[in-house]
């Protein structure tokens, strides 16, 4: 088991946002989280990677275990370069005013593996070759499409072999959207593990192995995939 949430508590202040969740991921898988907004689905993602209040929540109980190590003394930068997972947030959050090369760059800043660098740059150019083109353009210009690209780009030159995912589709026209969803299947055959948050969430649920539905900070229902995608409780709350 790759991943291990542990009866996770977790507040922004006084404001109880996860009421002691639990679930896992192994090595391999695409596991989704599926909810309505304020669900807690961004808050779990930003627990496991260690981000720090305010925008984080700080844990009041239970464990976050990656290869059976607790993550709650583990700083976020040391999330990133010594447990190898990787964020592409909701919102981007690129650099506008630097280039799409400076952006990859900027991700590789802990790594040490100049051949292993070199190779991750070839890789999200083959996987987004719209970067390739505009590899010397302010991020800024690029198109919504292109910046996610970036952000996922940027994600996987940190090094990583855990990539979390939140609304990677989010303002993309539907063309895009499968492009993006058929890339992150193709990482994950060459062994990406991926966490993700969807809103659209038929489209998570076609290409993910496993999914937990969270419902105001608990998780109500989990199983594979395919089968929650048959369940007349999801296709009425969440497929529309």
């Amino acid at each position: 088991m790759l991943l291990e949430i542990n009866d996770l508590v977790v507040k922004y202040g006084n404001i109880e946002a996860l009421h002691g969740i639990s679930f896992h991921v192994n090595e391999g898988e695409i596991v989704t989280l599926i909810g309505a907004n304020g669900a807690g689905k961004t808050t779990t993602l930003h627990a496991i990677t260690r981000v720090p209040p305010p925008e984080g929540p700080k844990i009041h109980g239970g464990d976050i275990r990656f290869r059976g190590r607790s993550l709650l003394g583990v700083e976020a930068h040391a999330v990133v370069r010594d447990c190898h997972i990787a964020l592409a947030p909701e919102g981007r959050h690129i650099f506008g005013n630097l280039t799409v090369e400076e952006n990859l760059k900027l991700a590789t800043f802990s790594r040490k593996d100049a051949a292993a660098v070199q190779k991750d740059y070839q890789r999200v150019y083959d996987l987004f070759p719209r970067l390739t083109e505009r590899r010397t353009q302010r991020s800024e210009s690029l198109s919504g499409g292109e910046q996610q690209m970036l952000a996922v780009g940027r994600a996987l030159m940190t090094g990583c072999n855990f990539i979390l995912l939140d609304e990677p589709s989010m303002g993309l026209a539907p063309l895009l959207m499968y492009d993006m969803f058929r890339t992150l299947r193709k990482l994950n055959e060459q062994g990406m593990t991926i966490l993700l948050i969807e809103q659209n969430a038929r489209l998570a649920l076609k290409f993910a192995h496993r999914a937990y539905v969270l419902d105001t900070g608990e998780i109500v229902m989990a199983g594979r995939a395919e089968a929650m995608a048959e369940n007349p409780e999801v296709q009425k709350a969440y497929l529309g």
